[in-house]
């Protein structure tokens, strides 16, 4: 792949249904029905709401043999109403309720963590090679029959990895790595390829954006040295709800958009899964407007690691770079908030204290020599060799680096690699402006736009001018969950919450605005609020505190990975909830 030109990665094609999924194709656009699968006519109104919105495909869960069978009830249901668009089943625990979906629905989801290995523990085995090899014979031995089943109905395929639900055969062996997750999914796909069966479609989801876009980019290097060329379905699990949500959201799937990769996604959010659609168009609308963009001539540095970034080494000036965390600047025109750390004007830079800071060209770079701190803004096509020189012999320059092209990750990226190349470690804030005036719209972009350059160790700050009708406050909170998401600075309380399914135990939305209401002060904390067990544990596991469904108006709460008490009155959860977090003495009082 290259880093700087944008260019979708060449798939093999996949038969859905009536949508086609792969290179060839449009980035293919789902969402996931909330509703129990047996509320037939409540799926379906649900599914058409989410079609209406512009998905290509609807996922339903299928819990067991009933549900997947039901499916069938359902797609009558649609088509009788004049709709076609593909289902999905969603698979977890019952290889039998998978048989029954394949002959059902267009394509079917399997986990791997689950589909044969038992649910995860968290504990660690020891497995001889011969013992892991017998658990490698079992996963065949009931895969194999359900492949013949989706040749039979022409019935795609797609592995989904979970990073919350990953076994514990597979974690004794890798751990909870992205190469984990990438040989969890290759143990499936071997078999695939193994029985000719190639309408296959691939995820590696986590909650940890960082994670998620390392599992990808490792499984397309292993898929590539295997001769595969499987599509990708991206999406970032158990996101949020709102502006986290979204922006988390944004993040990590644009981070692999920009890189190409991805060919259908899914927006999960802790909200009417008809909301998801607009979200995950837009993103992909966004990102394929680069496409044919201007060339960009650049040279990948060979320090740079792809599939394990580390944050570029820059020396500390006034407080941006070296080991401090990323800073959020704001424009001093649109100021009206006092959480940003500096503020920019024509020729000054402003920090928190009124200390104020000039703002030089390249022209004055070439010609000075500065002892005190200095801003530059500098696009890539002005760092030539003499400039490279001038920010070398002068540490105390802090760059804002800024881009006009349409592709301003390729050419911010681009400007990181020579400045790796050239060994330049002055600090470097990046800088992106936007004409937005819907908030929602400039969360998509910016947060698609900064996650790439983020995630591979690029940036000591970031500033975001919108010259649209956003407010500044949204634009400094936008700029501050970014950062969040990006797993670089905390600044307020993170929720890991699903977005619910036909699974789901309670009633997901108003449980979520009660929690918040009573736990978005606690700064710095992370709080797991999952519907029920199929990835609760493990994607929040490492969250401060967990609360999951346990059945019918039944809860558990956790203290990270260990289960504290089980099967809690749906009535009393929030309350005794708090009482967990000031036992462990997380606790604070609101202000």
């Amino acid at each position: 792949m290259n880093l700087f030109n944008y260019k979708r990665r060449e798939t093999s094609n996949v038969t859905v249904g009536n949508a086609p999924l792969g290179s060839h194709f449009p980035i293919r656009i789902q969402s996931m029905t909330n509703t129990s699968t047996m509320e037939t006519e409540a799926t379906i109104e649900q599914a058409i709401r989410i079609i209406e919105k512009g998905a290509d495909y609807v996922r339903c869960t299928a819990q067991g043999v009933r549900e997947a069978e039901n499916l069938r009830n359902i797609r009558e249901g649609l088509f009788e109403r004049g709709y076609a668009t593909p289902l999905i089943a969603d698979i977890h625990f019952n290889p039998k309720a998978g048989d029954a979906a394949a002959k059902e629905v267009e394509k079917v989801r399997v986990n791997p963590g689950n589909y044969v290995d038992s649910a995860r523990m968290f504990e660690q085995i020891e497995y001889t090679d011969e013992e892991y090899a017998q658990e490698l014979q079992k996963i065949s031995d009931r895969f194999l029959p359900f492949l013949e089943i989706c040749k039979a109905n022409h019935t795609a395929v797609r592995i989904g990895v979970n990073h919350g639900s990953l076994s514990d055969r597979i974690m004794s062996r890798y751990g909870d790595t992205p190469e984990g997750m990438v040989e969890s999914c290759m143990e499936f796909l071997r078999l695939c390829v193994a029985n000719d069966f190639f309408d296959v479609v691939i995820s590696m989801k986590a909650s940890n954006t960082v994670v998620m876009v390392r599992s990808v980019r490792w499984l397309v290097e292993v898929m590539e040295r295997e001769g595969m060329k499987f599509p990708i379905h991206l999406g970032v699990t158990e996101a949020g709800d709102g502006e986290d949500g979204r922006i988390k959201s944004a993040l990590g799937i644009g981070a692999l958009l920009a890189d190409g990769y991805g060919d259908t996604i899914r927006v999960s959010l802790s909200e009417p899964p008809e909301n998801e659609v607009p979200v995950a168009k837009g993103l992909a609308d966004y990102i394929l407007e680069r496409e044919n963009h201007q060339p960009i001539v650049a040279e990948q540095s060979p320090d740079f690691n792809f599939f394990a970034p580390e944050k570029r080494i820059s020396v500390a000036v006034q407080g941006i770079g070296g080991t401090n965390h990323p800073v959020v600047m704001s424009s001093l025109s649109k100021q009206t908030d006092p959480a940003h750390d500096y503020l920019v004007s024509v020729d000054r830079v402003f920090d928190r204290e009124g200390n104020e800071f000039a703002i030089i060209s390249v022209e004055d770079l070439l010609k000075t020599n500065y002892t005190e701190p200095v801003f530059l803004p500098i696009v890539y096509d002005e760092l030539s060799l003499d400039v490279c020189e001038g920010l070398k012999t002068n540490p105390h320059v802090v760059v804002l680096l800024l881009t006009n092209h349409l592709n301003g990750v390729g050419e911010q990226r681009a400007f990181f690699h020579k400045l790796l190349i050239n060994k330049i470690t002055n600090p470097v804030i990046i800088g992106r402006h936007y004409a937005e005036s819907k908030a929602e719209t400039l969360m998509v972009k910016a947060a698609a736009d900064f996650g790439p350059l983020l995630l591979d160790g690029f940036g000591d700050g970031i500033f975001i001018l919108n010259s649209g009708e956003v407010s500044a406050q949204e634009t400094h909170s936008l700029m501050f969950g970014i950062l969040q998401a990006a797993r670089l600075r905390v600044s307020k309380t993170e929720y890991i919450s699903c977005p619910g399914c036909g699974r789901t135990l309670f009633s997901l939305e108003p449980t979520i605005a009660k929690i918040k209401a009573v736990t978005s002060h606690l700064t710095g904390l992370k709080i797991g609020i999952m519907g029920c067990i199929v990835n609760g544990p493990g994607e929040m596991a490492d969250a401060d505190y967990g609360y999951v469904g346990a059945g019918r108006g039944k809860i558990s709460l956790y203290k990270g990975k260990v289960c504290i008490e089980r099967n809690i009155p749906e009535e009393e959860s929030v309350e005794k909830l708090i009482h967990l977090i000031k036992e462990n003495g997380d606790w604070v009082e609101k202000v």
